[in-house]
């Protein structure tokens, strides 16, 4: 039976035709004609179907044939959700897929057939409403408001402004629920626009109260697009209830497409010179310090000290720059076997005496029958149970053993380095190729409301944030390496002050943060490339180092020669980094976990605090005594706290535990710094205050909370918020900017505190 309707005499305008029909035979169809003109826009029609059959055995059936597709569907029209249930619709409302626009001419005519068959062996009514869609293209700048619901899904039309290289699609819903899915497909006909095949073209994402996706020019040759929007049966995909209550409803959103600015090459700008003045400050500082030095200690009667300040001297440092690096990393020595002692002449006490320490290592001791006094003075177990220690009893160890050991550090932390890396970038490569393949977007944890795609990745902007972990790493290491070289000058011109004054010097260690900042850099640039729940220790894994190795530097600075060996150090963050992901996958609802994870927290804090602070010997000062009460006390909130509250993000409690002990004992460091009367210069006072103001600035940001693995790519997605600086970085990103220069200043605070000390004797400065 054909039909022909009120729309097909070429009056669109006129409106729609209502069909209703009534049969009483095994079999029946009927095919309704429907003629409409063809205008210079893109038209889109919409067919509505009802059917008052509830009886899924003889569902009717509707073909809708045009000159390039066809589309079919039943009523009912049945949905299946989890655990196999299934949700049936009377109502179905789907959007023909769009013709061509007809020439400039004039209008030109479309023929759209209609089916309709069932088997049902009894009377059925149905209702046919077809209408031409009065907005189907979207305008940039402009909102459009539609509604739909599971078995009424919609979509619409965006062309590419000549202007326009680039859109982002934002899309809001009035209702945390029902879940939705919102898809950007290329213009294919047929448009897949039903929950069970929505995934089978474009990119696309779920949501609940926002969503948004970037969209370029360069990915759709025909610069168009469908924008599609879908009503899933049920919310558990979004973080819903099962079953839902409200599947059947109807959900209003609105879409907004907005122009995005190219500013790629002012946002690199931007990072790199932000850093790189870092750079220009450090040359000026070290300038100045020299000519200061010059004008204060014109006339000094250490030669050597002369010359290590002198313009001719810093000429052969650059010089020799090369060979120092290879001499460092590859030699077996540091420095020449007549000034190898770490102390040269050492002390027992604060009085003028003779020297207490042998350039061998203490815990080489011949047997003998009995002690004599050189023998009871050299002894570590005698030495180290003193009430009152001083720098030059733990600072007895031949040099180049205590230099070695500190290397160790160095090595194993560039091998750690290359051995994590390098399947960490392949592992991300594989996420970010998963993504583009399959165009599911909720895989990664992006802020989708500020991520820059460049090339194959999605948001480049939180990896190009990340450039300054890299470049303040490596300004670190030269800073570094520049006190390394001056240090073993004067240690071969035999400088008085450089042999018996001040810290010892060991730069192991801090070689080792520099590589670790690099790398925090390049592992968090990993993480970001596809942040989920399956790499968030990518991102954490070397905060976990740093905050460790700085704790080790504190400590090694007036316990050099009893410091942890690089390998327990290394296994311990191993062991951390362990804890970490077993707190990801059993801390959420599980109390054992916790249980077990605070006893090991206390116990593990206890019996370390108290090998560190009695240096292994058990008879100490009352200092001592207080300072591991104050340790217990510290830990055991802590504990309380993870045991009661039991916080979702576990990696980023255990990184709150690292960096509250850190703080705690620079705190302590810097209290017991000022009560022995040390002062503090001004480089390291000012860095110090830069610390914690950008510190207090980078916490700020990170505590805007853009995204979370924790939820549901959905629920995440309502968090999500526009760019902040440039119209390209967003909290996040700030954060890294600010967190880099935090660590940059935090490092040289502890390569600055005790440079007071470089003119006092070794015998006269305290051990805490």
């Amino acid at each position: 039976l054909k039909v022909s309707s009120g729309l097909g005499q070429g009056h669109p305008e006129e409106g729609w035709t209502l069909l209703t029909w009534v049969w009483s035979c095994l079999f029946f169809a009927s095919a309704n004609t429907f003629l409409y003109s063809l205008f210079p826009q893109v038209d889109a029609v919409r067919v509505y179907v009802n059917s008052s059959s509830e009886n899924l055995q003889y569902p009717v059936l509707f073909v809708v044939r045009q000159q390039k597709g066809v589309l079919s569907w039943q009523v009912p029209l049945i949905f299946r959700g989890l655990y196999q249930r299934t949700y049936n619709y009377q109502e179905v409302s789907r959007t023909l897929c769009p013709s061509e626009p007809a020439p400039e001419t004039g209008p030109s005519d479309q023929i759209i057939f209609v089916d309709v068959a069932s088997m049902a062996p009894f009377n059925i009514a149905y209702e046919l409403l077809v209408t031409r869609l009065e907005s189907f293209q979207l305008e940039t700048n402009k909102p459009f408001n539609f509604t739909a619901s599971p078995s009424q899904p919609q979509y619409f039309l965006y062309k590419f402004p000549q202007d326009v290289d680039s859109v982002i699609i934002k899309v809001v819903s009035d209702a945390v629920y029902p879940c939705s899915v919102v898809s950007v497909q290329d213009i294919v006909c047929p448009v897949y626009d039903l929950d069970h095949n929505v995934e089978f073209n474009g990119v696309y994402q779920s949501m609940t109260k926002q969503a948004a996706i970037t969209v370029q020019r360069k990915d759709f040759p025909g610069e168009q697009f469908f924008v599609v929007f879908v009503i899933k049966p049920e919310d558990y995909a979004c973080g819903g209830s099962v079953p839902s209550s409200i599947h059947g409803k109807l959900c209003w959103g609105q879409i907004l497409l907005v122009c995005l600015e190219s500013v790629y090459i002012q946002a690199m700008l931007f990072s790199f010179l932000s850093f790189l003045s870092f750079y220009v400050g450090s040359v000026v500082v070290a300038i100045y310090k020299n000519s200061l030095l010059v004008s204060l200690y014109p006339q000094r009667s250490f030669p050597s000290v002369s010359l290590l300040i002198s313009g001719h001297l810093s000429c052969c440092v650059w010089k020799d720059l090369a060979f120092t690096l290879f001499f460092y990393f590859f030699s077996s020595c540091s420095v020449p076997d007549e000034s190898s002692s770490s102390g040269g002449r050492q002390f027992s006490s604060p009085e003028h005496g003779p020297p207490a320490g042998s350039d061998t290592d203490s815990s080489v001791e011949e047997e003998s029958d009995f002690d004599t006094m050189p023998e009871i003075e050299s002894d570590k177990n005698v030495i180290r149970t003193k009430v009152f220690l001083y720098l030059s009893d733990l600072s007895r160890k031949d040099r180049r053993i205590v230099s070695k050991k500190y290397k160790i550090y160095f090595w194993n932390i560039i091998t750690i380095a290359v051995f994590y890396a390098l399947p960490v970038i392949q592992l991300v490569i594989t996420y970010q190729t998963v993504v583009n393949v399959t165009g599911n977007q909720d895989i990664c944890y992006y802020n989708f409301l500020c991520a820059h795609p460049l090339g194959v990745l999605s948001a480049f902007n939180n990896i190009l944030s990340n450039v300054g972990h890299m470049l303040l790493g490596f300004l670190f290491l030269l800073i570094v390496l520049r006190r390394d070289i001056l240090h073993r000058r004067a240690m071969e011109m035999k400088d008085v002050y450089t042999l018996d004054y001040g810290i010892p010097k060991h730069f192991g260690l801090f070689y080792a943060m520099g590589i670790a900042l690099m790398m925090e850099g390049v592992l968090s640039a990993c993480y970001h490339v596809c942040p989920n729940y399956s790499n968030f220790q990518f991102d954490t894994s070397f905060m976990y180092m740093i905050a460790g190795l700085c704790m080790l530097k504190l400590y090694q600075t007036r316990h050099p020669d009893i410091n942890a060996s690089a390998y327990s150090a290394y296994a311990s963050f191993a062991v951390v980094i362990c804890l970490a992901v077993l707190g990801v996958v059993f801390g959420k609802n599980d109390m054992w976990f916790w249980v077990i994870f605070s006893l090991i927290h206390v116990l593990a804090s206890l019996a370390l605090s108290t090998q560190i602070y009695y240096m292994g010997r058990f008879k100490m000062g009352k200092c001592h005594n207080q300072t591991i009460l104050w340790v217990r006390e510290c830990t055991c909130p802590h504990a309380i706290f993870g045991l009661v509250y039991r916080p979702r993000d576990f990696a980023s409690y255990i990184l709150g535990i690292f960096i509250c002990n850190l703080l705690l004992y620079l705190a302590f460091y810097i209290i017991m710094k000022i009560r022995s009367s040390e002062k503090l210069l001004p480089i390291p006072l000012f860095c110090i205050v830069a610390t914690a103001v950008v510190w207090a600035a980078a916490l700020y940001f990170f505590f805007q909370t853009l995204s979370s693995w924790e939820e549901t790519p959905a629920e995440s997605r309502e968090k999500n918020r526009s760019c902040i600086l440039l119209g390209f970085f967003d909290d996040h990103d700030v954060w890294h900017f600010l967190s880099a220069a935090a660590l940059f200043f935090s490092f040289l605070v502890l390569l600055t505190l005790d440079d007071d000390l470089d003119t006092v004797r070794r015998d006269k400065i305290p051990v805490f």
